[in-house]
């Protein structure tokens, strides 16, 4: 008995006991199902958020003070050179002279814990305060839904007026109370609202744009009396595959303007901006984690079912075994044919369960938000991989123990 008359014994035993196969074959099917639906789903969310922002952030760098991101670093036992923040006039240098390679925004939190009032009302001191200008909605993506921006004159020349957060105005306001065009008072000036942002949200309730006051850049350096405010300049880079000759441009101009020597290392920091793909990417992955996850979960149950199921075959036919035995058929033999029937039935439960998956996968993305119709070919790839590896761990020990059965006890077996 060689490999293709074992295939095709395996074939022939799956048909003759079909309900046993359907059975066993919809319990991995539903495993893989449960796999592929989910990471299609969480696929399929994906792609759709990334289109509606396909491209923000994509190529985008912040030129910044240098140690943004903590104190003072240790390196063999001494302490890094620290170097003066990058003040607000040489900010508005880099923005004139880097103008012609790509458009840029200066800003500057000027607090995150400011109390803001109007007439008896006044917010929690938890408000945030940020100096912009005209461009900082638009190259970082924060829609205005009511109102206007600044205009390049109230930037210019620091007019107290204000963009707004959702959060503030509910604080402040009444439902049937128009906030545009009304005066908002913080840090003692009465500042003008003249855009309302669209409600965003925020991650583990930290201050997002919800609950943050926008005012124009030359305004906000005014209250920057002690000289400690941190001034980042964010770059719109035209083309991902150019970022890096412009962040080499960025630096050359940057260390004109802070008058850094030839030899000595940058008194600032060119970072690349955190885009949006990325953060939805590892977002995603600690998705994909879960959903594999339970998807192995029940994949191992339908595993411990199959082999059950096998070692029921093998029992119920020993005397099959062992007039094969006698025939001359090898313990390697019976091995193949149990292991082959085990293979066999995964995979016919895999491709239902990867068309259910894709099916139900579709469907739960579709209905958050529409979208194309997305085959995800690794996971498909993967879960027939997986398939083929349950199918061999199940019919191992099934196979295992019909390979080692007596002939002769076996031919007596009723």
């Amino acid at each position: 008995m060689n490999l293709v008359e074992n295939i095709k014994e395996a074939l022939k035993s799956v048909k003759v006991n079909l309900l046993r196969t359907i059975l066993t074959g919809t319990i991995i099917a539903i495993g893989i199902t449960s796999l592929v639906g989910m990471l299609t789903a969480i696929d399929g969310i994906k792609a759709q958020i990334e289109e509606s922002f396909s491209g923000l952030g994509a190529s985008n760098f912040d030129v910044r003070s240098r140690g943004t991101s903590g104190g003072a670093a240790v390196q063999e036992g001494k302490s890094e050179k620290i170097y003066p923040n990058l003040k607000y006039r040489e900010a508005v240098k880099f923005q004139e002279e880097f103008n012609s390679i790509a458009p840029s925004t200066i800003f500057s939190t000027v607090t995150g814990a400011a109390e803001v009032k109007r007439g008896s009302k006044k917010t929690n001191p938890n408000v945030r305060i940020t100096g912009a200008d005209d461009l900082y909605f638009n190259i970082k993506g924060i829609k205005i839904e009511k109102g206007r921006n600044f205009s390049a004159t109230e930037v210019q020349y620091g007019n107290g007026v204000c963009v707004i957060g959702t959060d503030v105005i509910e604080s402040l306001f009444g439902k049937d109370e128009d906030p545009l065009n009304d005066y908002i008072t913080v840090f003692g000036r009465r500042y003008t609202i003249v855009g309302i942002l669209e409600k965003q949200g925020s991650v583990g309730g930290g201050p997002g744009p919800d609950r943050a006051i926008f005012i124009p850049i030359e305004n906000a350096s005014r209250l920057d009396s002690r000289g400690t405010f941190r001034y980042t300049v964010t770059v719109s880079g035209s083309d991902p595959l150019k970022l890096d000759y412009e962040m080499g441009q960025a630096t050359g101009i940057m260390r004109k303007i802070r008058q850094d020597r030839v030899g000595e290392e940058d008194s600032f920091e060119i970072v690349k901006s955190r885009s949006v793909g990325e953060s939805l990417e590892e977002v995603a992955g600690y998705l994909r984690i879960g959903g594999f996850t339970i998807g192995f979960i029940t994949l191992l149950g339908a595993a411990i079912g199959l082999m059950n199921i096998m070692m029921v075959s093998v029992t119920e036919r020993t005397r099959e075994i062992g007039i094969r035995k006698a025939l001359g058929a090898t313990p390697l033999r019976i091995r193949q044919q149990f292991l082959i029937e085990a293979i066999v039935i995964c995979i016919i439960g895999g491709i239902l369960g990867v068309l259910l998956g894709i099916g139900i996968g579709n469907i739960v993305a579709n209905a958050i938000g529409p979208g194309g119709f997305l085959i995800p070919w690794i996971w498909i790839m993967v879960a027939f991989v997986i398939c083929i590896f349950v199918g061999l761990a199940s019919g191992y020990f099934p196979a295992r123990k019909a390979s080692k059965l007596d002939p002769i006890e076996s031919l007596r077996y009723e």
